[in-house]
């Protein structure tokens, strides 16, 4: 039983400028291409930081507006009238870039995200260089399985290998990424791991728990 990693969803043929390329270029390119945003990557292809259409429609929000920063001003305001006098990516980007391991799970990832509120991540190899990108979208495949698939992976996966329990003594049955486990175990503790274990299976969106068991061994 595996999990999918970063490296299994991510997008590896990532769009990406250098810190020198002009404000009418960056626009051109998410246009071009149909992205939301672009790495800004030095020559040893170390992220510099990201430029996303957020960081660009300041030059829209302050048109023909004075974008001197007053003393006062919240700094996310102050970080806004910058960017509007921005013309090159190392201008325009917020950095430091949020990025991520290609090792890291779904999970890591999407938490990440949520955390630092950003739709995409750059990722990295073992040696900090840029491989990969990874959207919102890409998290979301996890759940694209056939209920098949999924119906194998818990019964072999999870039951057989892991758990070393005979398929025969639980049922699974997989309707819409749902899972419904019935049977009768040895222990409840079994059928505790056995399912959380189902929970975290790549595709599984609910899982429901009709296990018995023939022994409570949780009680102290």
């Amino acid at each position: 039983m595996s999990a999918l990693l970063v490296r299994d969803v991510m997008t590896k043929a990532v769009v990406t400028v250098t810190p020198d390329l002009g404000y009418k270029q960056i626009v051109d390119l998410l246009v071009d291409f149909g992205v939301s945003a672009v790495p800004v990557v030095g020559d040893d292809r170390r992220v510099l930081g990201v430029v996303s259409e957020a960081d660009l429609l300041h030059k829209v929000e302050f048109n023909g507006a004075d974008v001197h920063a007053g003393l006062f001003e919240r700094r996310r305001v102050r970080l806004a009238k910058e960017k509007a006098t921005g013309e090159t990516a190392a201008r325009l980007m917020t950095s430091p870039a949020v990025t991520v391991r290609a090792t890291a799970t779904l999970t890591a990832a999407a938490q990440l995200m949520e955390r630092e509120n950003v739709k995409r991540l750059p990722v990295l190899d073992q040696d900090g260089e840029l491989v990969g990108i990874v959207s919102r979208r890409d998290l979301l495949r996890r759940y694209l399985r056939t209920d098949e698939d999924i119906r194998v992976e818990i019964v072999e996966g999870v039951l057989r290998r892991v758990l070393l329990i005979d398929p025969v003594e639980a049922d699974v049955v997989v309707t819409g990424g749902h899972v419904l486990l019935d049977g009768k175990l040895d222990r409840r503790s079994t059928a505790q791991i056995a399912v959380r274990l189902v929970r975290s299976v790549d595709g599984v969106v609910g899982v429901t728990d009709e296990l018995e068991w023939g022994f409570d061994d949780t009680i102290l």
